[in-house]
């Protein structure tokens, strides 16, 4: 068979990557506005709501397989020609999602004082957490239904569709959130109810949508005991997955609070930016699930490799340009959170590794997307498995010895705050080289260990001949 031409690829790739980052962006721009306005209410009421949102984002997060195992599924039929399959297979990761959300909200409407007085926030923040929890747990039910619906649109090689139904919910949870915090003095309550009002209106156009076109095809979209019990299994090593990433990324938060208050403030603002730069990384290893899933489909290896080559430059040359971008602002991005000179000059320090980082993130983005849609779901949790395996380790260690280690660099030198960013060369800034071990551990050692586990699996044609529909 032909082998696809790059300019084509090149298309397909931005066509659905583009949209895809625009649905990615809408949520953090919902959560920042919501904040905004809670923040109105009162420093308490604000911690509420931050600890709220990280156990939803928590929940959220380990149900991010709903949509990774929608997209291999349906895209892979719909490869093969078999668009009903295709549907059905969306329609049985859309009912699992359903009822996972449901059996989350039970789960937060009962212990969400319990869960949220586990951060260690003052009583008056865990009691505004559990209220927030509280109002919001009805939208688990639909945020994790929009998730399996966007997975399923996504495989059918569109996302457009939950680009336009994301901006217009993001919207929709403004105007509520407004309405119901201010307007009907519900307080953060009226938090809650918004973004599970503006998440039920996501999901019911999305499952629209996919009615119908399966009504056009003639597919029941009535709940199939087999078909979700099949999609729960192959989710599930996905699962497994993404503990052991939120595991790592707990682990390294956890390195951060050991080296001092300052080492923490600054992470902080790294990881926002870090974070940042992965939503564009995240679009293109969306884009790489789509169309890995229809070339195998397809039963065109060629194409396949020609994705995951395509996808690899991209993924290379866009860390690239992320990097540059971080490295030249990592004097000045600081200031957009702080204007404390220590934090700022830490920043800057921890900003230069994440920036040199990039272009690994980007390689390990592309592995991850594609493999996620060939469903080579068993390796990707074994792999992970090795992965928080090595890092757990160099994290404990970091944790335990990185002062140390920063004290020894320093030979018992210490900087003003007004010295240059860069001048941690000297060893001097306590703060900025406890960050370089910190970011050594996240971005260098755990990303590097993904890059060798994905690369060695990628290299071979196992995980395309046994890749499972």
């Amino acid at each position: 068979m032909d082998k696809p031409r790059q300019s084509t690829l090149n298309r397909q790739i931005l066509e659905l990557a583009i949209p895809a980052l625009g649905a990615l962006v809408a949520e953090p721009l919902m959560t920042m506005a919501d904040s905004a306005m809670v923040g109105h209410l009162g420093t308490e009421q604000l911690a509420g709501m931050a600890v709220g949102t990280t156990i939803l984002n928590l929940f959220v997060g380990m149900c991010i397989f709903l949509a990774y195992t929608t997209t291999a599924l349906t895209s892979r039929r719909l490869g093969a020609g078999d668009k009903k399959g295709a549907l059905r297979g969306g329609i049985d990761g859309m009912w699992l999602a359903a009822g996972i959300g449901l059996l989350l909200a039970l789960v937060l409407l009962a212990a969400a004082p319990q869960l949220a007085s586990l951060f260690g926030a003052s009583p008056a923040a865990s009691e505004y957490a559990g209220i927030y929890l509280r109002a919001a747990a009805p939208g688990l039910i639909s945020m994790l239904t929009v998730m399996a619906a966007t997975g399923t649109l996504r495989g059918m090689l569109n996302t457009r569709t939950p680009f336009v139904v994301a901006t217009l919910g993001a919207l929709a949870n403004v105007c509520l959130n407004a309405t119901l915090i201010y307007g009907v003095d519900l307080g953060i309550r009226g938090a809650g109810i918004g973004t599970a009002l503006a998440q039920t209106g996501m999901a019911v156009a999305l499952c629209l949508i996919v009615y119908r076109g399966a009504r056009r095809e003639g597919v029941s979209v009535r709940p199939s005991i087999e078909g979700i019990r099949k999609s729960g299994f192959s989710g599930l090593p996905l699962l497994i997955r993404s503990l052991a990433l939120q595991l790592c990324g707990v682990l390294t938060v956890s390195a951060a609070t050991r080296l001092g208050d300052l080492t923490l403030a600054s992470h902080q603002v790294i990881n926002s930016i870090w974070a940042l730069s992965s939503f564009s990384l995240d679009a293109l290893a969306i884009a790489a699930q789509a169309l890995t899933g229809h070339a195998l489909g397809t039963g065109n290896f060629d194409r396949v490799k020609a994705v995951l080559g395509r996808c690899l430059a991209w993924g290379a040359g866009v860390g690239v340009f992320l990097g540059a971008i971080i490295i030249v602002g990592s004097p000045v991005i600081g200031r957009i959170y702080s204007s404390d000179q220590q934090v700022l000059m830490a920043t800057a320090i921890g900003l230069i590794v994440a920036g040199l980082m990039q272009p690994l993130a980007g390689v390990v983005y592309m592995l991850d997307g594609v493999l996620i849609g060939a469903n080579d779901s068993k390796y990707m949790a074994a792999s992970y498995v090795v992965v928080l395996a090595v890092y757990a380790p160099a994290a404990l260690a970091i944790a335990h010895f990185g002062n140390t280690w920063s004290a020894a660099l320093a030979g018992g030198q210490s900087l003003p705050a007004t010295a240059p960013s860069y001048g941690w060369i000297l060893g001097g800034n306590h703060a900025g080289t406890n960050l370089v071990w910190v970011w050594i551990g996240y971005a260098a050692i755990m990303f590097g260990a993904r890059a060798v586990v994905l690369a060695l699996r990628a290299r071979g044609s196992k995980w395309m001949e046994n890749a499972e529909g």
